[in-house]
């Protein structure tokens, strides 16, 4: 997981509708990037869910939400059209946003050891410095945990 006030990596990666963003179209905004495993699962839309539901707080804090898998831009469209998701999925199937964030790790399940995302949650400042900071989170509470760091 990167410092706490260390600059956030620069990206450049398509969303769902194939437009590219970069952490710079984003300056002067707090922006919470979100790495999550895989869309449509049972976490992962329980995360993303949470966060549209509590999409106008942030929006009001002037805060912009970006969600970054490895899944494919399309896969990233039927995600947010099934659940109406009001905020930005960003498309890594190349891993260089998610590995340059630190977040693809060795992962045990059911006794089987393989390489994913390992869920975690970032706060950029409106300069581009990491000012939280969140690995290992949990789905359902990540987006009011964010929301709380956001007007601590």
């Amino acid at each position: 997981m990167l410092e706490i006030g260390t600059k956030a990596p620069a990206f450049s990666l398509p969303d769902q509708n194939g437009d590219m963003h970069t952490l710079e179209d984003y300056k002067g905004k707090k922006v919470i990037l979100y790495f999550y495993p895989k869309d449509s699962t049972a976490g992962c839309t329980k995360q993303a869910c949470g966060f549209a539901e509590l999409y106008p707080q942030f929006t009001e804090k002037d805060a912009v939400i970006l969600g970054v898998s490895k899944d494919s831009v399309k896969s990233h469209k039927n995600f947010e059209t099934k659940y109406q998701l009001p905020f930005t999925l960003l498309s890594d199937p190349e891993l260089s946003c998610i590995q340059a964030y630190d977040v693809w790790k060795e992962k045990k399940n059911y006794g089987k050891v393989s390489m994913g995302v390992v869920r975690t949650t970032y706060l950029i400042d409106e300069d581009g410095i990491i000012i939280k900071a969140f690995n290992k989170v949990k789905a359902a509470e990540n987006p009011a945990q964010m929301l709380e760091a956001l007007y601590g």
